[in-house]
C-alpha cells in the first residue's frame, strides 16, 4: 500500500468512512464552501417544501472528496425524507435497478453514486422512472415477451459523478438542477479543519490550520485526513499539542510538501526536469521512468499537476512549466514553457508556451525543433 499516495487520494478508503460520517455537516447551513451551489439548492428544496411537492431530480458533478454525497444526504435531512444510497456500478441490470425504485416512498431521496457507470439497461429504465414515475417490467423473452407498466411513488434522485460528460444527453436532461463542485480556497479549507477539529476534541491553532489547508489540494476529504495525521504525529511527539511547526513537521514526515504534492508529484516532476530536459515527453516514457503504470501517472498525478500549472499537456507530449523548475529549486531554461512566453505572442520564440485547445491543430510555429523523448507511437503525447 502507497502510504504517501493514500495520505494525497481524493478517493475515500472503505474504513474511512466512517470517520467521515462523523464529521459531515448534517444541514446546509454547516455545509462550508460552495456558496453558490448551497444557495441555489436552497432555492429548490424550499421552493419544493413549500409546494408539497418533491424537488426535481438533482445531478452533482466534480473532483473526489468536495461534499457530493454530504449534499445528498443533507437534501433527505433538509426535506425530512428517507435517504436510498447505491452506486452506478452496483445497477447491472435493470431488474436491480426496478427492484429498488418499487420499494421507494413517496418523497424518498434516491442517491446514485457515480451514475455514469450505470449499465445501459438500468440507464434506459431510469429514463422512463424520473420523468414519470414508472417503470416498464418485461416478462417473458423474444417474441412473446410483454411490458408489464407499474407505477413507482414520486422520489428525488440525486446523481453524483465524477465525469460529467460521459453521461448520456437524455440522462442529463431529465435533472432539473444540476450543480458543479468546485475546489476549495484555502480560506474555505481552514474553516472545515476548525470545525473538524472541534468534532475530534483538538485545539487547532489558526496557523496551523493554515499550513494544513495549503498542502490538501483544494479537497476538504484531504484536509480532514491530513489533520488526523497531524493529530496522531502530535500525539506521538509533541504530548498533543499541536503548532504550525508540528503541522509542518507532520506533513513534512509523510512528503506532502507545502504545495500538496507527494513523492509521486515530485518524482513525476523530478524525471521531466532531470532525464529529459524539462519535455516534451510521451506518456509511456514518463511512466517508465518514474516505475508506474501510464494509467497511474496520467489519472493519479497529472490532474493535480497541469491544476497547479506545473505541467502541461501538449500536442507533442507532457512539458514541465517553469513554475516546476522553480518548484524543485531548479533555475528555468529561457525557453521554458509558461517562460514570459505567450500564444498572443507573434514572435513566440520557442513557442513552448502555446497549448492547442480543443479541436485546435497546432499552429505551424509552435515547434521549436527539439524532438520530444518518446516512444514510437506516441508522437500525440496521449493527449
Amino acid at each position: 500500500m502507497n502510504v504517501e499516495r493514500d495520505l494525497v487520494s481524493a478517493e475515500a478508503a472503505g474504513d474511512e468512512r466512517l470517520i467521515e460520517a462523523a464529521l459531515r455537516p448534517k444541514r446546509l447551513d454547516e455545509f462550508i464552501g460552495q456558496a453558490r451551489v448551497r444557495e441555489q439548492l436552497s432555492l429548490v428544496l424550499h421552493s419544493a417544501l413549500r409546494r408539497n411537492r418533491p424537488p426535481d431530480h438533482v445531478l452533482m458533478s466534480g473532483s473526489p472528496g468536495l461534499g457530493k454525497t454530504t449534499l445528498s444526504m443533507i437534501i433527505a435531512t433538509e426535506l425530512g425524507v428517507p435517504l436510498r444510497i447505491t452506486s452506478g456500478p452496483a445497477l447491472e441490470r435493470a431488474g436491480d435497478l426496478a427492484a429498488i425504485l418499487s420499494t421507494l416512498s413517496e418523497g424518498e431521496v434516491l442517491f446514485i453514486d457515480e451514475i455514469h457507470r450505470m449499465a445501459r439497461p438500468a440507464e434506459e429504465m431510469l429514463y422512463l422512472a424520473m420523468e414519470d414515475f414508472r417503470v416498464d417490467i418485461v416478462v417473458g423473452k423474444g417474441p412473446g415477451a410483454t411490458a408489464i407498466p407499474l407505477e413507482i411513488a414520486p422520489f428525488t434522485l440525486v446523481g453524483a459523478t465524477t465525469r460529467a460528460g460521459l453521461l448520456p444527453a437524455p440522462l442529463r436532461d431529465r435533472f432539473g438542477f444540476v450543480a458543479h463542485m468546485d475546489f476549495y480556497e484555502a480560506a474555505e479549507l481552514e474553516r472545515v479543519l476548525h470545525r473538524s477539529a472541534g468534532l475530534l476534541g483538538l485545539e487547532l491553532p489558526a496557523d496551523a490550520a493554515r499550513e494544513v489547508a495549503g498542502r490538501s489540494r483544494g479537497t476538504p476529504r484531504i484536509a480532514n485526513r491530513l489533520l488526523r495525521r497531524v493529530r496522531d504525529f502530535a500525539e506521538v511527539r509533541a504530548d498533543g499539542v499541536i503548532t504550525r511547526e508540528i503541522a509542518s513537521a507532520a506533513l513534512n514526515l509523510y512528503e506532502v510538501d507545502a504545495q500538496g504534492l507527494d513523492r509521486l508529484d515530485r518524482a513525476v516532476l523530478g524525471a521531466l526536469l532531470r532525464r529529459f530536459g524539462g519535455g516534451p515527453v510521451g506518456l509511456s516514457t514518463l511512466a517508465v521512468a518514474v516505475g508506474e503504470e501510464p494509467e497511474t501517472v496520467e489519472v493519479v498525478a497529472e490532474p493535480f499537476l497541469v491544476r497547479q500549472g506545473l505541467l502541461a499537456r501538449t500536442p507533442r507530449g507532457r512539458v514541465a512549466t517553469a513554475a516546476a523548475w522553480v518548484h524543485l529549486g531548479l533555475t528555468p531554461p529561457p525557453d521554458a514553457f509558461g517562460a514570459g512566453v505567450t500564444a498572443a505572442d507573434p514572435a513566440g520564440g520557442s513557442g513552448r508556451g502555446v497549448v492547442a485547445g480543443p479541436g485546435e491543430a497546432p499552429g505551424s510555429g509552435e515547434g521549436d525543433g527539439r524532438v520530444a523523448a518518446a516512444d514510437p507511437g506516441e508522437g500525440d503525447g496521449r493527449l
